[in-house]
């Protein structure tokens, strides 16, 4: 069973930055995409940004497109977030996930880091 693990949280100021990083326990040949969401208090989970491993594909949201940015080790099997000029409205819990081929959604889920902008 794969795990993830994402670290890197904390309190910023607006317009500071952040970079979180997320690693999988196997090997990516059974990870085929991970993945960055977060959840607001009140507010439903929104999908910020994925990586899949096959051809080392990006997406990101056009929520955070311009200032957040999601690459990833292949090697390592980490991925990472970084976040710049940072917003108040950016303050959420930031949860990493990752998928196998062979599930059409992401269905491992790590324990999500808090991150928290003030103003």
């Amino acid at each position: 069973q794969v795990r993830v693990v994402e670290s890197g949280g904390g309190l910023v100021q607006a317009g500071g930055s952040l970079r979180l990083s997320c690693t999988a326990s196997e090997r990516t040949f059974r990870t085929y995409s991970m993945g960055w969401f977060r959840q607001a208090p009140g507010k439903e989970r929104e999908f910020l940004a994925r990586i899949t491993w096959s051809d080392d594909s990006t997406w990101l949201a056009d929520s955070v497109k311009g200032r957040f940015t999601i690459s990833g080790d292949n090697a390592k099997n980490t991925i990472y977030l970084q976040m710049n000029r940072l917003k108040p409205e950016d303050t959420a819990v930031y949860y990493c996930a990752a998928r196998s081929m062979m599930s059409a959604t992401y269905n491992v889920w790590g324990q999500g880091t808090q991150v928290t902008v003030s103003s």
